[in-house]
């Protein structure tokens, strides 16, 4: 027979996972969960079942570890669940797809508070909202004895409507470069929060709730997107996989860039001025953001919201080549002081 557990007001010490327990702490976070407009079983049986109209489902799985995504003196535990769900989301965007589902797995340590998992789990149900989506189902264990981080994993689940999937491998020569969403401002915040401070908001906030263009892959790919991905590791970075999957080199154009993104002045040039930084270093290699990154033919009238910033070119002898206006990217990487071409997950 399972003990009862004692009542404890939410936001008492004593409120943890530990004493809570297990089922305590999930029927209070399923609570926050919202519904998803595809489950036809959501949380509650051994798992969920969705309802799939166009017969495939787009899956992907993001791992948030604290410490190294996150940290709970930078960010709330509504930001942080905003952030896990927006990670996943972003993905399935970039395959031209819409969120259906998440599925939430978490570890933590026993001390957790079960108010902060509420709050990750009010995060997670607010981000995926707007798109009919929610947390479906999931698991909660307990984090190793020596650890007391929180690891979260997410993952997403979405619909193509009837659409192909846009691949990274279907850039062509002659094909226009395009951005949907913003760049650099999730990297400024970061730079803001490492050294102490928290203004400017605009940027602090990018970086704790980031703003991925949900509906720009859809658009993408009802307007003939032929590869796309979304901006986590950094435009180079990103670009990069597109230009190897592809076998082609992509050329990005510096003015446009400037364009699309530092203009007019604002945040990432107060910040930059402060801290010594070239704006254009978060531009071209920071993460986060999840902004959307395609290809498009050449001829075609690019949907609302993207905006062109380069060229795929042949790729030669060594495809997979990515230029800043015709300078290699790890030549403008040098001269802009940035420390890569993106974010490395094992450096």
């Amino acid at each position: 027979m399972t003990r009862p557990r004692p009542l404890v007001p939410r936001g008492d010490p004593a409120d943890t996972v530990r004493v809570v327990g297990e089922f305590g702490v999930i029927g209070r976070v399923l609570a926050q969960a919202g519904s998803a407009r595809a489950a036809q079983v959501g949380p509650g049986d051994d798992a969920a079942v969705l309802r799939t109209p166009d017969g495939r489902v787009v899956a992907t799985t993001d791992v948030l570890v604290e410490g190294r995504h996150f940290r709970r003196d930078w960010s709330t535990a509504e930001d942080i669940g905003h952030k896990a769900a927006a990670a996943n989301l972003a993905d399935v965007a970039a395959m031209g797809g819409v969120a259906t589902a998440l599925l939430v797995g978490l570890a933590c340590p026993p001390n957790t508070q079960t108010s902060w998992l509420e709050g990750v789990a009010a995060g997670l149900a607010a981000e995926c909202a707007p798109l009919g989506a929610a947390v479906v189902g999931g698991d909660l264990v307990a984090a190793a004895a020596d650890s007391a981080s929180v690891v979260l994993s997410v993952t997403a689940l979405g619909d193509l409507g009837g659409r192909a999937p846009v691949l990274r491998s279907g850039a062509r020569p002659g094909d226009v470069v395009a951005l949907a969403g913003r760049l650099g401002w999730a990297a400024c915040g970061l730079a803001v929060l490492r050294r102490g401070f928290s203004s400017p908001i605009a940027a602090v906030a990018a970086h704790r709730r980031p703003t991925p263009p949900y509906a720009a892959g859809p658009g993408a790919a009802e307007a003939g997107a032929t590869a796309m991905c979304d901006v986590s590791d950094g435009l180079l970075a990103d670009v990069g996989h597109i230009a190897v999957a592809s076998r082609v080199g992509i050329d990005l154009d510096r003015a446009a860039l400037v364009r699309a993104c530092l203009e007019p002045v604002g945040p990432l040039q107060q910040v930059g001025s402060a801290l010594g930084v070239d704006p254009l270093a978060w531009v071209l290699t920071g993460g986060e953001d999840h902004a959307l990154v395609a290809t498009f033919p050449a001829r075609s009238p690019l949907p609302v919201g993207w905006t062109p910033i380069g060229e795929v070119r042949k790729g030669g002898k060594n495809p997979g080549g990515v230029l800043v206006s015709g300078e290699p990217a790890a030549d403008v990487v040098t001269a802009i002081g940035a420390e890569g071409a993106g974010h490395v997950h094992f450096g």
